[in-house]
This record gives C-alpha cells, structure tokens and sequence, in this order.
C-alpha cells in the first residue's frame, strides 16, 4: 500500500501552503510612506524557482508564472515519496 493510499482518509484536512515570492528590507519611513496603489519592486520574476512549503515542511518546487493579470505558481517538481 502506498503512502497516499493510508493517508487517503485525511484527504479533506485543511493544510497551510506557503509560497514566498519575496522579501525586502524596508526603512519605517518607506513604509509610512505606502498608500493605496504603492507598488514595491520585488527582485524575483516570472520564470524563477521557489520553494512550496506545506506545515513548515519542504514538499516541492515551482517557478513564479503570470496568467493575464494574475501571479501563480506553476509546480514543477514534489518530493513526495511514494
């Protein structure tokens, strides 16, 4: 029997999915500064891999995508065990 096969039973228990696509060092200044609308430039872009962390633990990979007006994550890689 397969990993995914016992654990079937808890297939519907919600999990936190972590996907950081960045962070920047911000003076308090800067952020008083943002308003509505304020766009911060981030170093990564579409094309880039990222890690995909589920509970604090490393399951996978993917790469930052844009899908009309929306960024996503495309997954390219688990390291599930089967």
């Amino acid at each position: 029997m397969t990993t995914l096969q016992q654990i079937k039973s808890l297939s519907n228990v919600p999990l936190d999915v972590e996907v950081e696509l960045a962070r920047r060092m911000m003076t308090l200044r800067e952020v008083l500064e943002l308003e509505v609308g304020s766009v911060i430039r981030m170093p990564r872009s579409a094309g880039e891999n990222i890690d995909i962390v589920v509970c604090g633990a490393l399951v996978g990979f993917g790469e930052i995508v844009i899908i009309e007006d929306t960024m996503g994550v495309r997954i390219t890689d688990f390291n599930v065990e089967e």
